[in-house]
């Protein structure tokens, strides 16, 4: 018999996969485990499509989620993590997902994609929102003229190495010197087990820059829900703090996703060293990309991430119009929010800290 003939009969002796189901995640233990074990393996996924996210963003901001997941006997073909915002402020928008730098739909197959896609065109539609949005990684839908995108993002990833003088090498001799800058003036890193002294560093950072501060009881779920995956880090000179940054860790990466120092961090080069022993800190546990994270172009943090070496790379995030015109321009560079920064860098520290929480949920 030949082989062609025992392939075709080995097929038709298979059994015949079943159907392609959508649903939402259960809040189970046992489904969110699974749910976690697929977005570790599914080389689309990333940290953001962590299952811990639904709770953190329901309890932290309030906001409606829907995590769906496609299936097939028994097994997880794909998820899609999404959020409602609703904001008479910021406008009426489902995306995947808020809060987050990366999204959209993380699926194995491409019936599975189709089948969230639909499963968000559908629920985007019977929420009547303005728009919905894909925070991808790379464009799910390049040839869909029902998708747009804008060229706003980009990310900032490199590789690292096991060795700290390797690493310390491959970053530009000015940027170099700016950390060993730090090295002289005595700074030190230490990680926390709470969140008190990063959001001290962090909200009298974001405070100069005229942003709202997100509520520290956010930083505490994320540190409660995700544990050693998100790590507290805190630089001192003597005791005395100087600057913070909240990381994430996922696979072999690391992602310093919130940080800010404090108005001595200038004089000690505290950011630039900060992200270096972060980086020694995550090379030592056996990390070997360093994700610096989304910035916006013509930005400070964007000139900051291409001193140390990295390449911007960008961001096609993805909107399907629904009840609105035009993509959304919530971002601190549309000229209409100039006055508002101006107006909020100058609120004392205690005062913005108490009002930002109620602005910031609603910008996603």
């Amino acid at each position: 018999m030949s082989a062609i003939i025992e392939s075709a009969m080995r097929r038709a002796q298979a059994p015949a996969a079943g159907p392609l189901t959508v649903r939402l995640l259960h809040d189970d233990a046992a489904d969110r485990a699974r749910w976690d074990a697929f977005v570790q393996a599914c080389p689309q996924a990333t940290f953001f499509h962590r299952a811990g996210w639904q709770r953190v963003i329901e309890a932290a901001f309030g906001h409606r989620t829907w995590f769906y997941l496609a299936e097939q006997d028994g097994e997880i073909q794909g998820v899609l993590p999404l959020a409602q915002i609703k904001s008479r402020l910021f406008g009426h928008a489902l995306i995947a997902l808020p809060f987050c730098v990366y999204g959209g739909v993380a699926a194995l197959t491409d019936a599975a994609r189709q089948e969230l896609d639909m499963a968000a065109i559908d629920l985007a539609a019977t929420l009547d929102v303005g728009h919905l949005e894909y925070r991808n990684v790379t464009a799910a839908h390049p040839d869909d003229a029902a998708w747009q995108g804008k060229e706003l993002y980009v990310t900032f990833r490199k590789a690292i190495g096991a060795v700290d003088e390797e690493n310390l090498n491959a970053i530009p001799r000015k940027q170099r010197a700016m950390v060993r800058k730090g090295i002289k003036c005595g700074l030190t890193g230490e990680v926390d087990d709470n969140v008190e002294r990063f959001f001290t560093a962090y909200a009298s950072s974001v405070h100069r820059l005229g942003t709202p501060v997100f509520s520290k009881k956010y930083f505490a779920l994320l540190k409660e829900e995700f544990g050693d995956d998100c790590e507290v880090r805190v630089i001192v000179r003597d005791g005395e703090l100087v600057a913070g940054v909240l990381s994430f860790f996922f696979r072999d990466e690391v992602l310093p996703y919130y940080g800010g120092g404090m108005p001595l961090a200038r004089d000690v080069a505290g950011n630039d060293f900060m992200y270096w022993n972060l980086m020694q800190a995550a090379s030592a546990r056996g990390c070997r990309i360093f994700d610096f994270g989304r910035s916006k172009r013509g930005t400070g943090a964007f000139d900051f991430k291409k001193n140390w070496g990295f390449t911007a790379q960008p961001l096609p995030y993805e909107y399907r119009l629904v009840t609105a015109t035009s993509i959304p321009d919530v971002n601190p560079l549309n000229p209409k929010y100039q006055l508002f920064i101006r107006l909020w860098r100058k609120l004392p520290l205690a005062l913005a800290n108490a009002l930002g929480p109620h602005i910031v949920k609603d910008l996603g």
